[in-house]
């Protein structure tokens, strides 16, 4: 079990790395391309089947979700770069997020057969 969490935490770390960078990038636009190097330099390091599917998902799902919970009211942004409506990096986390979420589920998968 110790293995499959460290595989799992190691999938995690450029989530966590992007997180913790929100606050110290204050423009939308530099955060963005330095969201896409780590996700590009996590999918250099580690590629998996149909990863750029699930990030392509994750990003335009998540797009027209958060769209939706803003334009109710249920969120908002002070940081609203796209469109007016939400941070340009937003998008993008929750891509790389699919992403990371699909390898946990691929990884919890082989460990309970």
């Amino acid at each position: 079990m110790t293995k499959v969490l460290i595989k799992i935490i190691f999938n995690t770390i450029p989530i966590v790395l992007m997180i913790l960078l929100i606050p110290q990038i204050a423009n939308d636009f530099t955060l963005t391309l330095v969201y896409l190097a780590i996700i590009i330099t996590s999918l250099t390091i580690k590629h998996e089947k149909k990863d750029i599917l699930f990030f392509i998902f994750g990003f335009v799902v998540l797009f027209f979700s958060e769209w939706f919970f803003i334009s109710t009211g249920v969120e908002t942004f002070t940081r609203n770069s796209l469109f007016g409506i939400m941070p340009l990096w937003l998008p993008v986390l929750w891509g790389y997020a699919f992403v990371a979420i699909k390898r946990s589920i691929v990884i919890l998968s082989k460990h309970l057969e």
